[in-house]
């Protein structure tokens, strides 16, 4: 359990090369020194390395702030932290470093997941609304006719009225981007096999019917053996002609070898934040291809969008100061189903 009263324990910094200088500003910093006993100038990239002044402050830390790039707490590295009682994660999915040892510890754990959130659903929304208006399209073709309405005789089908909108996973990017697409006259369905009653604005399909009706289709599902390739060949071949497909959540789980047809005849579009594997190698046709948009994983936090994770973090060892339990508290048992 968190103190009982205000008190300024020991923290550690603890994530990759380079990412403690994009999350803190001077004004984070001061105020993680006002909360905790703090060596700012200590990033600890690695909790394995035979680094005394790491093994030291590691030996003292009460809480570790992480975020990318932070090691896996094993119990190796546990066995080195005696004192350490909870874990801050100024990030999103705490998969990659929070193992079964911290959960067999007791260790607290809170993310700055609802945070990250945000900026992919509003990366979601501008995402859906170009696909209606066939963003890709009509520049292309104004850049070819390079006349004011030569390119208006395609547009007859295009356009955001009316349209349905195919929301895949009620995770909390997935809720608020139904929320988001509340005010326009769209009509949403979701599918989240955990979910029995839908947030207001939505309504619930199965899968395969989602993607048979949908001029759009999102992906916010996590990663997990069960959604891996959920988007497969059935999937793709009911989605209508001209449907766009967008993905910021895991490329794994959409089945790009049964995409590629789709896109490649132009039957279908695809917005693509992530792909299968990350990086797609230098000959991959999503490069090229003029009905995709394929972006570099930038649909999550990027830039200044950063300090709003910051914030989330620092409001989190505020209340442990205070003996209240985190806002944003991660169990063991969230991660069978989600992120």
């Amino acid at each position: 359990m968190p103190p009982t009263t205000d008190h300024r324990p020991s923290l550690l910094l603890a994530m990759g090369p380079g990412v403690a200088g994009r999350l803190l500003t001077d004004a984070h910093r001061a105020r993680l020194a006002a909360l905790t006993r703090t060596d700012p100038r200590l990033v600890a990239h690695d909790l394995t390395a035979p680094d005394p002044r790491t093994a030291a402050a590691l030996a003292e830390a009460e809480i570790l702030l992480t975020c990318w790039g932070a090691t896996p707490l094993t119990p190796e590295v546990l066995a080195r932290a005696p004192r350490l009682k909870a874990v801050v994660h100024a990030a999103g999915s705490v998969k990659h470093h929070i193992t079964d040892a911290c959960w067999e510890r007791g260790l607290q754990v809170t993310t700055a997941a609802a945070a990250n959130a945000l900026p992919v659903a509003e990366y979601t929304l501008a995402a859906i609304l170009f696909a209606g208006k066939r963003v890709l399209r009509s520049a292309q073709r104004y850049a070819e006719l390079r006349t004011d309405d030569a390119w208006l005789a395609e547009s007859a089908a295009w356009g955001n009225y009316r349209r349905t909108v195919g929301i895949v996973g009620a995770s909390r990017i997935g809720r608020r981007v139904v929320e988001l697409l509340r005010p326009f006259d769209v009509e949403v369905l979701l599918y989240d096999p955990y979910l029995r009653e839908p947030p207001p604005g939505a309504s619930l399909a199965g899968l395969d019917e989602l993607c048979s009706r949908s001029s759009v289709v999102s992906v916010h599902a996590p990663q997990l053996p069960s959604t891996y390739r959920m988007i497969g060949a059935r999937q793709l071949a009911a989605l209508p002609d001209g449907a766009t497909l967008i993905n910021t959540s895991r490329g794994s789980l959409i089945d790009e070898d049964a995409l590629l047809p789709h896109l490649t005849t132009g039957r279908l579009h695809a917005v693509l934040d992530v792909t299968d594997p990350e990086l797609p190698p230098p000959d991959s046709p999503l490069y090229a291809l003029p009905n995709v948009l394929l972006t570099p994983h930038i649909a999550g936090s990027l830039g200044n969008e950063l300090h709003r994770m910051t914030d989330q973090a620092l409001d989190e060892i505020a209340r442990y100061t205070r003996g209240e339990p985190f806002a944003e508290e991660v169990r063991a048992a969230d991660l069978t189903h989600s992120a």
